[in-house]
């Protein structure tokens, strides 16, 4: 089992990439086969497969073979953990720059004086 932190890595590095943020955004609206989600793509099946297995390495879809069909759909519950990482950073860096603002707003000069 990954720690958080090894999670995170793996999540952001795979989301890093274009083709896969573009195959999470198709699943986003339900599951699809291999050849489904390949279609639109400029690449060869094994390139795609090869971007699945990343995403399926970092927790962000899991995929399953029936017959001759490998379906991905994906895993909500990984987004929502890298959605709640990304919650926490934005209250912190929104406390840190409003104190920021304050602490500027304090040390501007009185209107009508010059500086």
């Amino acid at each position: 089992m990954l720690d958080h932190e090894e999670w995170l890595d793996l999540a952001f590095r795979a989301l890093g990439d274009p083709t896969r943020r573009a195959l999470v955004e198709r699943l986003v609206r339900g599951p699809a086969s291999v050849s489904e989600l390949a279609a639109p793509l400029t690449m060869s099946l094994a390139a795609v497969v090869q971007h699945l297995q990343v995403l399926e390495t970092a927790g962000i879809i899991r995929s399953e073979k029936v017959g001759r069909v490998r379906t991905c759909r994906i895993e909500p519950e990984a987004l929502r953990a890298g959605e709640a990482w990304l919650g926490r950073q934005r209250t912190t860096w929104e406390s840190r720059l409003d104190r920021l603002g304050d602490l500027l707003a304090e040390s501007d000069p009185p209107e009508g004086s010059t500086p």
